[in-house]
């Protein structure tokens, strides 16, 4: 009976072994692999081949991609226990997608097992917020950080996020901000997590003193402006009583306070406080942004070396926390000794002899040491010649020249030039690439860079001005990729382009004086083609790429003001030589009112028709600058009881205008010039009638005299782009213009006088037959003198421009910059009344927005300085509105 029972128990033991789940492993997060199972004897492990795997608990993952992680597959012998099973479980770990991994055997049959991975995923991202930031800095953290919603979310994730986060408020100068990142359970979406961002931005760090010791060279002051970017703030000493009016200007009610309630006031911490809220360092920031701090001090070892100090080092720069809203950076500079160029020897040129290579060069023994400068006039000069250009304009694409110092004698320093001329490179193949709707023909007439011809590096670069001044394309992103083949001495050229939009809808409302409202509908087709018309299939979505203009625009104030315009130009007439070919026509129709308020009883009218059609090219002499072009052009004038301001009330008057314009330009950006020069004059010519004609003029009436116009007008203009600083310019321009006749008896006539001041009425003039002239501080149109018939508008005037700008962005889709300006100005009945000196001044501030879509938009606020004439006060404050290109 006993013996019965035994073999009873052992038989039940044996089948709980088998059909038992056996639990090999277990690895929550944080906690080692364990080996815990039934029926497992760790002195004896038993080798099993792998039946079975199966995956459970997954929602997203791929069960075969987990087993093949696992490294376990059917077929294979494990030992269990052994380090098969722990080695399958870190794998799966090592993913970071898990949160916990657990490896049984659903069933053991013999020395079969089935095996089953159970896990448990890491939660995915499904929302994120931000606290603690304003708008725009929601807007630009969110490009910053890596967040997508449905990724895996690890440990690792949310603290690049708090890095990334803290990174980015330091680089705004919050060098004590605080980021913690909070996940949450999402209680909608299964195995769903959120995350908050919370920010904590604390007082801006700025840079309060910087001082230098070491140097009894350079003043401080000098050394601190060679930090371009890390500047300290401004020292303001005022009075006290001038202090607590500043302050009261910043907040009038907290800062009173923290003037009133001291016992003694301390004008050294007013002082601090209004420069820490009235930092007026326009071009350097008093934040400390660790990157531009060594960017900078790379900087000024450059400026002791430009002056000779060769061996210049910072001993020591100690950067220290005064508070929580400022810090201190004491410099120790060491200079060293000063250095001069000693002898200058040229080793391996055989096309270019010594002589004309120092010439070059531009420096002689004895000059400063300065070995920046040594390498620009080697490599590349922006102000003038340079001797990798002296080589490589000749072909010379693998030249290299290297400046050795070979010696030294007492503080000279000898340079030996080590030339590497290499073979010339011929130009293989040149493409283009990224023009999404020009077509390739447009692009390729204007490259310099042509197959065949020597590679020529100012070629390459006047080539990117000119893809630039097309319009078509984002002139920061052209990018000519040149690939030099050393073996076949040859090299090719991929000019790399980014279209940008340029076709334009003007939609627009401005005061027209007399007229009230005027409202403007424009439609501008910048890369327009004429021949792609009838292929609807080639239309993107309108015929384009051909790089033709067609211009449409409308005008309108009820009955009161209309005028309609189009044109149509074609830049390369015949597809061979750059001849700009043009048509246009206008018609223009402004009717007076019996009284201002009365909207529907006109009285009169002034209807004016024109024709044009130009021609003009680009011509090698004096350089490949200059354009030569011609324009003839029909105009009439239609007066129907329209008052005495022209002269006569009533009749028709005729014009035939040729027109030459001579012009340089030279920019090298269309939207934002930074560098060149344009200059034009521009001279238009009526056939003299009068020396031909029978009219008694001296008894004939106005409407007589004037039937067919004769004139003859110059304007000359000037623009000049200077690069000060990064991307500050400085334009300063000049305008003159003169309008003459052929006979005293006629005189100039009526039309096309100057009218100044003003915004210009740019893309506005409402007044026919004027030629209206911005001078911004004044009313529009109030420096316009008036003759003795009472006929408006000077026959001379002048205007001198000064303009300082600054580009807020350059991004083709809204470049906007701000400018401040000066400027002055005239306008004469006669050379009787001509005075240079007798000027209408003004300054101001002012913004330019341009937009592919809308053009160019302005805004100034303008002061005029000066009286305009007739009036005894100075004009003042006046705000300026404007559309489109200002020439004048």
């Amino acid at each position: 009976m006993k013996g019965s029972l035994l073999t009873i128990i052992v038989i039940l033991f044996s089948m709980l072994e088998v059909s038992a789940q056996i639990n090999f492993g277990r690895r929550p997060a944080g906690e080692s692999t364990s080996q815990d199972g039934l029926s497992i004897n760790y002195s004896n492990p038993r080798e099993y081949e792998i039946a079975e795997i199966t995956v459970s608990g997954v929602q997203f993952l791929d069960d075969n991609a987990l087993i093949s992680i696992s490294g376990l597959k059917v077929g294979d012998k494990i030992k269990i226990p052994g380090d098969d099973i722990s080695l399958a479980i870190k794998k799966l770990w090592k993913q970071g997608i898990i949160g916990n991994v657990n490896i049984t055997a659903s069933k053991v049959e013999g020395s079969r097992i089935w095996l089953k991975i159970e896990l448990t995923e890491r939660p995915r991202l499904v929302k994120y917020e931000f606290e603690g930031v304003n708008r725009s800095q929601e807007s630009e953290l969110k490009d910053k950080v890596d967040l997508a919603k449905g990724r895996i979310l690890t440990d690792v994730t949310m603290k690049n996020t708090e890095l990334t986060v803290k990174k980015y408020f330091e680089s705004k100068g919050y060098l004590n901000a605080q980021v913690k990142v909070v996940p949450s359970q999402d209680t909608v979406i299964n195995n769903g997590a959120g995350i908050r961002i919370i920010v904590d931005k604390n007082k801006k760090v700025k840079i309060k003193n910087i001082t230098f010791e070491g140097d009894t060279i350079f003043p401080s002051a000098k050394l601190r402006s060679k930090l371009k970017k890390t500047g300290e703030l401004p020292k303001v000493t005022l009075p006290t009583d001038l202090l607590a009016k500043t302050l009261s200007l910043l907040n009038p009610v907290n800062l009173v306070h923290f003037i009133t309630h001291r016992k003694e006031t301390d004008e050294n911490e007013i002082s601090e406080y209004i420069a820490e809220h009235l930092n007026v360092n326009f071009f350097k920031s008093s934040k400390y942004i660790l990157s531009e701090y060594n960017e900078d001090k790379k900087k000024l070892i450059a400026f002791y070396q430009s002056k000779g100090y060769r061996d210049a080092e910072i001993v020591s720069d100690t950067v220290y926390n005064i508070n929580n809203k400022f810090l201190n950076i004491d410099f120790v500079v060491d200079p060293g000794k000063k250095y001069y160029f000693g002898d200058i020897s040229w080793s391996g040129n055989y096309v270019y002899n010594d002589e004309i290579l120092g010439r070059v060069l531009g420096i002689d023994k004895g000059d400063i040491y300065d070995l920046e400068l040594v390498n620009k006039r080697l490599q590349f000069n922006p102000t003038g010649a340079d001797i990798s250009s002296l080589y490589m304009d000749d072909g010379y694409l693998f030249f290299q020249v290297d400046p050795i110092e070979v010696g030294f004698d007492g503080d000279s320093v000898n340079l030996e030039m080590r030339i590497r001329e290499g073979a010339q490179a011929t130009i293989d193949k040149v493409t283009i690439s990224g023009n999404d709707k020009t077509n390739d023909h447009v692009i390729y007439r204007e490259l310099r860079t042509i197959p065949g011809q020597k590679f020529n590096r100012s070629e390459l670069i006047r080539t990117q001005r000119e893809l630039s001044q097309l319009g078509y394309f984002d002139p920061e992103q052209i990018n000519p990729d040149v690939r030099p083949n050393p073996v076949k001495e040859t090299v090719d050229i991929e000019w790399q382009l980014v279209e940008r939009p340029n076709d334009q809808i003007e939609l627009s409302g401005g005061w027209g004086g007399i007229y009230g409202f005027v409202g403007t509908l424009g439609l501008s087709f910048n890369n327009f083609s004429m021949r792609n018309i009838p292929h609807f299939d080639k239309w993107r979505p309108l015929p384009m790429g051909d790089g033709q203009k067609l211009s449409i625009r409308l005008q309108a104030n009820g009955k009161s003001f209309q005028s309609y315009s189009i044109s149509f130009n074609e830049p390369w007439l015949g597809g061979k030589k750059r001849n700009n070919f043009g048509v246009s026509f206008s018609h223009s129709i402004s009717r007076l009112r019996q009284s201002y308020f009365n909207v529907s009883d006109f009285v009169g009218s002034l209807k004016v028709s024109s024709v044009t059609v130009s021609l003009g090219r680009n011509v090698r002499w004096p350089d490949d600058y200059f354009t030569v072009s011609n324009y003839l052009q029909y105009q009439k004038y239609d007066l129907f009881n329209y008052g005495n301001s022209l002269g006569f009330s009533t009749g028709v008057s005729n014009s035939v205008i040729f027109n030459t314009t001579i012009a340089r330009n030279s920019f090298d950006s269309p939207m934002y010039p930074r560098t060149g020069s344009a200059v034009s004059l521009s001279a238009s010519f009526t056939p003299p009638l009068s020396l031909f004609s029978d009219i008694d003029y001296d008894n004939a009436s106005n409407e007589d005299k004037y039937r067919w116009l004769e004139y003859h007008k110059w304007n000359f203009d000037a623009k000049y782009y200077l690069k000060l600083i990064g991307d500050l310019v400085l334009a300063p321009r000049a305008h003159f213009g003169y309008i003459g006749s052929y006979s005293d008896k006629v005189g100039v006539g009526p039309f096309e006088r100057f009218q100044l001041g003003g915004d210009g009425l740019t893309g506005q003039n409402f007044l026919l037959g004027t030629d209206v002239i911005g001078l911004r501080g004044y009313e529009n149109n109030s420096i316009t003198p008036v003759d003795s018939e009472g006929i408006r508008g000077g026959t001379i005037f002048s205007k001198y421009v000064m303009e300082l700008r600054y580009p807020v962005s350059l991004n083709p889709s809204a470049t906007i910059y701000v400018q401040g300006f000066f400027e002055a100005g005239n306008n004469w009945q006669g050379f009787d009344e001509f005075n240079p000196y007798d000027l209408r001044r003004s300054a101001g501030l002012g913004v330019r927005i341009f937009m592919p879509a809308f053009g160019l938009l302005g805004l100034d606020w303008g002061y005029g300085l000066d009286p305009a004439p007739g009036q005894l006060d100075i004009s003042g404050s006046q705000f300026h509105f404007s559309l489109g290109q200002q020439i004048r």
